[in-house]
């Protein structure tokens, strides 16, 4: 057995290995320019195209190593929804509710935004109500610290979040704002709309005229960003997103459902599966679309089609799944503004005031 003397010269001896390690390991976790050779190069390259150094620099030091964004990240890959189950997410009474009055608060905002880019204004209250709760949960990480983790500490997607890191880091720079106090999502997502910063870059516009593309704190720069995305990516205005559909109970194995890609199945060959167009309304026999399974609890399915404005809410987020809640909160949506505009307007032969 170690006496006590010789048990204590031990542990001093390894205290000055473990006080290294420690340092060692603390060193790899801050994003000093001056102590991090890819930290400098990012700070070098953004240097050259009108970036401060000194501001580069002073940012970089900053941000803090997030273990828990890492974690996040690791986890991301949740099990999948069943259709009925992410619907039951966002189809809830109070954020359609809500949905509803964004509109009416911004009126103005979305009827320009309908003019300029032909986006109906239940389609862009519904990304926002499904994206953040039209601006009330818009991510509690400081963007900073994700995206400097994500970039020099991801294991497989570094190259992927450092161009996100420069694109971030050059707004704050263009649009003036202190970096160190942006908050997003664990993934570096930010604002009302949710964009990452190569989205901000391409499709955020100043929708109100004030010299700044603010989709942190400004609703209408965000109602004119998510028309101007769509927009790029091909929305039509004159065309509907999804339609009803008949099929069979048994699902057919030899049709490629739910694909996120532009319209792929015509009508024809689908009809000869049993799956037909639900509305009276005749269409082409050689129209394409996106044919949608959708899984029920009951072990059933219900077909829709997509059609091309369905692809380009996929381009949003690459999933059926997402752009059919954006589309189903969206007619919700539109359903409860059309039953108040009804209730409001003067109903005949009712009394509208003490002298009428």
């Amino acid at each position: 057995m170690l006496d006590i003397a010789r048990l204590s010269l031990m542990l001093l001896c390894l205290a000055p290995l473990s006080v290294a390690l420690g340092a060692d390991a603390d060193a790899e976790k801050n994003f000093d320019p001056e102590k991090q050779p890819p930290v400098k190069a990012l700070v070098d390259s953004l240097s050259t195209q009108g970036l401060s150094r000194n501001w580069l620099e002073a940012v970089m030091k900053e941000a803090h190593y997030r273990q828990e964004v890492l974690d996040a990240m690791a986890g991301a890959a949740e099990r999948n929804l069943r259709w009925d189950e992410y619907r039951n997410i966002f189809m809830k009474p109070a954020r359609i509710l809500r949905g509803a009055a964004f509109i009416a608060t911004h009126k103005n905002a979305f009827d320009r935004a309908r003019e300029e880019y032909g986006v109906p204004a239940e389609f862009i209250a519904a990304i926002l109500g499904v994206e953040t709760d039209y601006g009330r949960v818009t991510g509690k990480h400081r963007v900073l610290d994700s995206l400097a983790t994500l970039a020099f500490h991801h294991p497989q997607r570094g190259g992927f979040f450092r161009r996100e890191l420069a694109a971030f880091l050059t707004i704050s720079h263009d649009e003036e704002v202190d970096p160190a106090t942006l908050k997003g999502s664990y993934a570096g997502a930010m604002g009302y709309p949710q964009f990452i910063p190569t989205s901000y870059q391409a499709y955020a516009v100043d929708f109100d005229g004030d010299g700044h593309r603010d989709l942190w704190h400004n609703p209408v720069d965000a109602i004119g960003s998510i028309a101007n995305y769509f927009a790029v990516h091909g929305w039509r205005e004159e065309e509907g997103v999804v339609l009803d559909a008949q099929g069979p109970e048994e699902l057919p194995r030899d049709v490629a459902f739910n694909q996120t890609k532009p319209p792929y199945a015509t009508l024809a060959s689908l009809g000869e599966k049993g799956i037909v167009p639900a509305g009276p309304e005749p269409l082409a026999a050689d129209r394409q679309v996106i044919p949608l399974a959708l899984d029920y609890a009951d072990d059933q399915y219900r077909y829709r089609l997509g059609l091309n404005n369905f692809y380009v809410i996929t381009r949003y987020n690459h999933s059926h799944l997402y752009a059919m809640a954006v589309c189903e909160l969206a007619d919700a949506i539109a359903q409860l503004r059309e039953k108040a505009e009804t209730l409001s307007q003067p109903q005949p032969g009712k009394m509208q005031g003490a002298n009428s």
